[in-house]
C-alpha cells in the first residue's frame, strides 16, 4: 500500500511538471515583444496569508492554513522564476513580519498586516496575488474563490482565474469572482490591482487532502502564474485576457 502510494504521489508529480513545461511552451509562444518588455516593468508580490503565531484556519486533519498558503506561494514564485517574471514574496517562511515591539498576538497580526500594505504599496506597477484557504462549519462545502479589490484590472483578473479552474482543474465549481469584503484590511488598503483566492475548504476532507499534494499545489500555482502572465500580454488599455 504505501508503495502504491508513493508511486502515485510520484506519478502526480511527473504530470504537474509535464503541465508545467506545456505551459510554459505555449504562452511564451504566443507572447509577443511589447508584451515581454510591459513585463519586464511589472512586479508580481506574492502574498501568504498568515504566518507564525497566526496559522490561520486549521484543517480537519490539522494542518495549518499558513503552511499550504506558504507551499503554493514558494512554487508560484519558482514558476514565475522560469517565465522571467519579477516578483517578490510578503513572507519566505512561516513566520509573522509584524515589529519587534509588537507584544500580544493581536499587536503582532496588526502590525503584521500593516507591514503588508507597506510593502505592497511600496512596489510600482505592482500585481498583488494574496493566497489563502477557505474553512466553513459544514464539510460539503469545497472548491476555489477568487476575491478582487477596487484597482484597475482586478476583477477581470479575478474572473480569468476563477474561469480557469473551471475548465482546468475543477469543472464542477461554478463560483463567480466576488468584490472583497470591507473587512480585509490588506485587500481595501492598498491601490494597485490584486485579488485573494481562497484556494479551497480545509473543512472538507477531501479537499484538505488534495490540498496538501505538492501536485495539487503546483497546478494551483500554474493556473495563478499563467493568469498573470496572459494579462500581462494585451496591450496597455484594452481588456485583460
Amino acid at each position: 500500500m504505501k508503495d502504491r502510494k508513493k508511486r502515485l504521489r510520484f506519478m502526480g508529480l511527473l504530470l504537474a511538471v509535464f503541465l508545467l513545461c506545456l505551459g510554459a511552451v505555449l504562452l511564451l509562444e504566443h507572447r509577443s515583444a511589447p508584451a515581454f518588455a510591459r513585463m519586464e516593468e511589472q512586479t508580481l508580490i506574492i502574498d501568504p496569508g498568515h504566518g507564525g503565531e497566526d496559522g490561520g484556519a486549521v484543517s480537519v486533519s490539522g494542518q495549518l492554513e499558513s503552511e499550504i498558503n506558504l507551499s503554493i506561494a514558494l512554487q508560484l514564485d519558482q514558476l514565475m522564476g522560469f517565465y522571467g517574471v519579477h516578483t517578490m514574496l510578503t513572507r519566505e517562511e512561516d513566520c509573522s513580519i509584524h515589529d519587534q515591539d509588537a507584544q500580544t498576538i493581536r499587536e503582532k497580526k496588526v502590525s503584521d498586516l500593516h507591514n503588508r500594505v507597506a510593502r505592497v504599496n511600496g512596489v510600482e506597477n505592482a500585481t498583488l496575488i494574496s493566497i489563502h484557504q477557505n474553512s466553513y462549519p459544514n464539510q460539503r462545502y469545497h472548491g476555489t474563490q477568487v476575491f478582487y479589490g477596487d484597482g484597475a484590472g482586478s476583477q477581470a483578473l479575478a474572473r480569468k482565474i476563477q474561469e480557469t479552474i473551471h475548465t482546468s482543474l475543477d469543472p464542477q465549481n461554478t463560483r463567480k469572482p466576488q468584490h472583497i469584503q470591507s473587512s480585509v484590511y490588506l485587500m481595501n488598503h492598498i491601490t494597485c490591482r490584486a485579488v485573494l483566492t481562497e484556494c479551497g475548504f480545509l473543512s472538507n476532507p477531501e479537499e484538505d487532502r488534495l490540498l496538501q499534494e505538492k501536485a495539487y499545489q503546483m497546478k494551483l500555482a500554474m493556473v495563478l502564474g499563467a493568469c498573470y502572465v496572459c494579462s500581462e500580454e494585451t496591450e496597455e488599455g484594452g481588456s485583460l485576457i
